[in-house]
């Protein structure tokens, strides 16, 4: 089939797939259809060429009946109960993942149909490993299952030599049953998360890339800014926002506190946390359960009615008032239609309190990781013999 050019109404969004050469434009273009075919959705997709800076890129995005059907206005969030889809079942997530990136408003662009179909699997090892989490709050303290982890104050917490850098992700961050969670900020356990999936997709699909993530693992941590600069990708901006109730499973996610007082207190800032997808949200600190927005929101917003002083001064949040106000909230619909009013607001900029909410104009989500297209480049690799 000859590659066409995308409808004059296209709105620049859903998936692209590089053309490796201007041989290649007919072949490229053939896969990308062949792939959604066997997935049954090329009368649901408007699919052709289109350009991103030097390079052609065959994209394909949703139909506007699909969208309207799908994802109206935007909102992902109902996108598994409208399409049946029971998002435990990993096929159906994969579906979920597919279907929301269709819809996006930015387009997710690979260089290779590989890397896309590599990326759906990452989504879903973030997922699953976040389902998993379960993790002690300390804004403080960390620990680590000494088994698999050595710190000290330059590198930080480092996998043992010898010890496998997955098993020690999981350990830490999967406690069994009746074992005391360990430590940790939502900031840093999000990052603990990420790295287990990539590292899950590395041992599938590139041993090369797993072994030089187990050597950085061994030597220096990366987090924070360093991390995200490393391993992750964001789309969507203040000047150009995401709807907001778009969400791909897998993305991390920023919630943050718009109240100026209780943001003071050491980690509620805000809420670090991942979509997983049929209009759930992670929860490290509860054993298997996850929020809606909606509870999100109320708890977030709540923070302000829950803080107190210790004896050293120290500003907290006490988190059984939360819960009262929240019951309370739930009891009278008016409050609840004002406080979720106020908070699906766009977030004000850094270091302002005025009338924005919690939702963040952006999201993120890991790099490629397939061989001879991996984008992540760790400060260990040129040490890597």
């Amino acid at each position: 089939m000859d590659p066409i050019p995308m409808s004059q109404n296209r709105r620049g969004g859903g998936i692209g797939i590089w053309k490796q050469s201007a041989e290649s434009s007919d072949r490229t273009f053939d896969q990308c259809l062949d792939w959604l075919d066997k997935r049954g959705m090329t009368k649901s997709v408007d699919i052709g060429l289109s350009v991103s800076g030097s390079r052609l890129v065959v994209q394909f995005e949703f139909l506007q009946e699909s969208l309207d059907q799908w994802t109206p206005g935007g909102d992902t969030l109902q996108l598994a109960n409208r399409l049946s889809l029971s998002t435990q079942d990993r096929s159906h997530l994969e579906k979920e993942i597919l279907f929301a990136m269709l819809a996006g408003p930015v387009r997710f662009e690979f260089p290779s149909l590989n890397e896309l179909e590599s990326a759906i699997r990452v989504r879903c090892n973030i997922v699953e490993a976040a389902r998993k989490t379960y993790l002690s709050f300390a804004a403080y303290e960390a620990e680590r299952p000494m088994e698999y982890w050595d710190y000290d104050e330059s590198r930080g917490f480092v996998v043992r030599p010898g010890k496998c850098m997955i098993e020690a992700l999981r350990t830490a961050t999967q406690p069994p049953e009746g074992v005391t969670a360990y430590s940790f900020s939502c900031y840093r356990a999000t990052e603990y998360v990420v790295a287990l999936g990539l590292a899950e997709e590395a041992n599938y699909c590139n041993r090369e890339l797993l072994k030089r993530l187990q050597h950085q693992a061994e030597k220096r941590v990366i987090r924070s800014g360093e991390f995200h600069e490393v391993f992750m990708r964001e789309y969507g901006s203040r000047e150009n926002p995401l709807p907001a109730k778009y969400y791909v499973p897998g993305d991390r996610v920023w919630f943050r506190n718009p109240d100026a007082h209780s943001s003071d207190a050491l980690g509620f800032e805000g809420s670090w946390v991942f979509y997983l997808g049929d209009g759930l949200f992670s929860d490290f600190w509860k054993s298997n359960q996850s929020f809606t927005l909606q509870a999100k929101c109320l708890e977030i917003f709540h923070w302000r009615n829950a803080t107190y002083r210790d004896s050293r001064g120290e500003l907290l949040i006490d988190e059984n008032v939360v819960q009262n106000h929240i019951k309370s909230s739930l009891a009278n619909p008016d409050e609840l239609r004002q406080i979720m009013q106020s908070m699906e607001k766009l977030q004000d900029p850094r270091g302002v309190y005025l009338e924005g909410g919690c939702i963040d104009p952006s999201r993120e989500y890991p790099r490629w990781v397939c061989p001879g297209t991996s984008d992540i480049v760790l400060p260990e690799d040129d040490r890597v013999s």
